[in-house]
């Protein structure tokens, strides 16, 4: 752009004397249908996976806890009325002993059952050994890394420790050993009608231990007294998913359900779009979602090994 000289003034041509007017700018392409297709299926995947690591991080923990307030109500009532199970066919789920380390402030409730589902709620008893506090090895599952992490406090400061055991029977005082891992010599089996309990659980190591724990380690605590007698009718046998660092297949139908229905939350949620836009679509979603997210991480969970 040049001006006219005239004199001691510098005119302007007309160019200047106007400020430019922008052209229009032009509208914006709807989403294809492969884009909106690629784009919406991408932020369900992301919403579940999000989801998925936060129950297995935190929500979990929260989970277990609620889980284990409410099994030591149950447990509580039925010591009172002496109706606590002492052998025999339990359901599993069912509470059976309470576990306590006074000097590490750590108290859990013991459920029936070892499969990952049920150690989602805390640690569980192996059914075909005998119950806690009885003559004999009793097996204890539970895991230190998700859930609470109920194990990893055993494995850290546990040994050495004083535990005491409360079940329908009465109380046993134990007294815990060393971690023992692969390799290492086992205790000789109990005689006569002593009694000891062999916590189970995995050792990860680094920061993503909760997703990729390493061998299945072992604790073993031995009663300071006689065992309590192990009534008739024990299991002799278990099923696949309730052995160590097993997964839980029995909710593999009701996963597909969820994941079905997730798959039509996203078939729905591109037709709305087209009709009512981006924002209003995602305000009616997000719900439905969020709660189809939930379902489905929470199933997911069963089917990671059940000492994770």
């Amino acid at each position: 752009m040049t001006a006219v000289l005239t004199g001691r003034r510098r005119i302007p041509r007309p160019a200047q004397m106007w400020p430019l007017v922008k052209a229009p700018a032009a509208p914006s392409r709807p989403l294809s249908d492969t884009a909106a297709v690629v784009s919406t299926s991408l932020t369900v995947l992301a919403v579940v996976v999000a989801w998925f690591l936060a129950q297995l991080m935190v929500l979990g923990g929260f989970e277990q806890d609620r889980a284990q307030d409410r099994l030591y109500d149950e447990l509580r009532g039925q010591l009172a009325a002496g109706t606590a199970p002492i052998g025999g066919i339990i359901a599993p789920g069912a509470p059976v002993a309470v576990m306590s380390i006074p000097s590490l402030g750590w108290e859990q409730v013991v459920t029936e059952g070892t499969s990952s589902g049920t150690l989602i709620h805390g640690p569980g008893h192996r059914r075909d050994t005998v119950l806690p506090g009885q003559a004999g090895v009793s097996l204890i599952h539970g895991r230190s890394s998700t859930f609470g992490r109920p194990f990893a406090t055993l494995l850290s400061e546990g040994p050495g420790t004083a535990m005491t055991v409360v079940t329908g029977q009465g109380t046993m005082k134990y007294r815990l050993g060393r971690v023992r891992r692969a390799g290492d010599p086992m205790p000789p089996a109990p005689t006569g009608a002593a009694s000891r309990i062999t916590f189970v659980t995995a050792e990860g190591s680094g920061r993503l231990s909760a997703l990729t724990p390493g061998d299945v380690v072992y604790i073993d605590a031995t009663s300071t007294g006689e065992g309590f007698a192990v009534p008739p009718g024990r299991l002799n046998a278990i099923g696949p998913s309730e052995v160590a660092m097993a997964a839980d297949t029995s909710v593999m139908a009701s996963l597909a359900l969820s994941l079905g229905a997730l798959a039509a939350v996203t078939a729905g949620a591109l037709v709305v779009r087209r009709r009512f836009g981006l924002v209003r679509t995602w305000v009616i979603g997000a719900p439905i979602l969020l709660a189809l997210a939930w379902l489905t991480a929470d199933l997911a969970t069963y089917l990671l090994p059940n000492l994770l």
